[in-house]
C-alpha cells in the first residue's frame, strides 16, 4: 500500500516563507524520483518541481530561484522549499511519489494574501 502524506502549508503573506513536506511509504524511496505539482482554483495542474534518485532537481521557470526541492533519503520524506512567496503562489500543492502519476497524497493548501 502506497501512501503520500503532504503537510506544511498554510496561510502567508507575501514575501514570505514556508516548507512543505511529502512523506511517502510504500515505495523504495532512495529509487523513487520524487516531484510537486500544484494547481490553483480554475488553473491546470502545473508541474513545480522534480528530483530525481540521484539528487538532480528541475523548476519551473516560474519559481526558479525562489524554490528548492530537497530529500532526505532515510526518513522517506521531500522537501519544497517556498522563499519569496507569491500571491500567484497560492495553490494546492500534491507530490507526486515516484513521479509516475500512480501515486498522490491529498495534498496540502497554500494561501499567499496580505
Amino acid at each position: 500500500q502506497v501512501q503520500v502524506v503532504e503537510s506544511g502549508g498554510g496561510l502567508v503573506q507575501p514575501g514570505g516563507s514556508l516548507r512543505l513536506s511529502c512523506s511517502a511509504s510504500g515505495i523504495i524511496f532512495r529509487f523513487s524520483a520524487m516531484a510537486w505539482y500544484r494547481q490553483a482554483p480554475g488553473k491546470q495542474r502545473e508541474l513545480v518541481a522534480s528530483i530525481s534518485s540521484s539528487g538532480s532537481t528541475n523548476y519551473a521557470d516560474s519559481v526558479k530561484g525562489r524554490f528548492t526541492i530537497s530529500r532526505d533519503n532515510p526518513k522517506n520524506t521531500v522537501y519544497l522549499q517556498m522563499d519569496s512567496l507569491k500571491p500567484e503562489d497560492t495553490a494546492v500543492y500534491y507530490c507526486d511519489a515516484g513521479y509516475t502519476g500512480r501515486y498522490w497524497g491529498q495534498g496540502t493548501q497554500v494561501t499567499v494574501s496580505s
